[in-house]
């Protein structure tokens, strides 16, 4: 019977490494912008940490919160303006609207009014054959920030315009799709 420790069970299987352009990104409030995405990224992790005091040297301990990075997608507009509208709107919506119409209806269940708000966001991230390999699972996701969009009429060649919108969310959660990883 082999020590499911030693060095060949240790071993990587798989050699190949990640594309870049393997993945898709659906998110359930906007579904125009999944269609024309063009770049996101999995944001970054940060665990808090603590100072542990001592006479001899002050020693970091790992601390009890994890911060979370932005979720930036970037994405092409598409002619009409609607996948920039539907972020847009949804950001009008969550601030300081022009009218009371724009604004997310209010509802005595604040619960509703939170779900409302909010969106999941489902990444699937593709090996090199485009066989999906995790599925990154972003909750309660909101618009935080998105890009202007600039014109020119001095474009030599047409560069069609993309956007980025940065999002807040309360964690993302990685499943992996591979079968039993250790």
């Amino acid at each position: 019977m082999a020590d499911q420790y030693s060095v060949f069970s240790r071993q990587v299987a798989n050699r190949n490494f990640l594309s870049p352009v393997g993945f898709k990104f659906n998110l359930t409030k906007a579904p125009k912008v999944d269609f024309f995405s063009q770049s996101v990224t999995i944001p970054n992790i940060n665990l808090g940490v603590s100072i542990q005091t001592s006479y001899l040297k002050d020693i970091p301990v790992p601390g009890d919160k994890i911060d979370y990075g932005d979720f930036d997608i970037e994405f092409f507009i598409d002619e009409n303006l609607e996948n920039y509208l539907s972020i847009e709107r949804w950001m009008r919506s969550l601030g300081f609207p022009e009218s009371i119409d724009e604004s997310i209806p209010l509802n005595p269940n604040e619960e509703d009014l939170l779900k409302s708000a909010r969106s999941d966001g489902t990444m699937l991230v593709y090996n090199s054959s485009f066989n999906p390999v995790a599925k990154i699972r972003f909750k309660d996701m909101f618009p935080a920030s998105l890009t202007p969009v600039p014109f020119s009429a001095n474009a030599t060649d047409i560069n069609y315009i993309m956007a980025t919108a940065s999002f807040k969310y309360t964690i993302f959660n990685v499943e992996s799709l591979v079968g039993n990883e250790s």
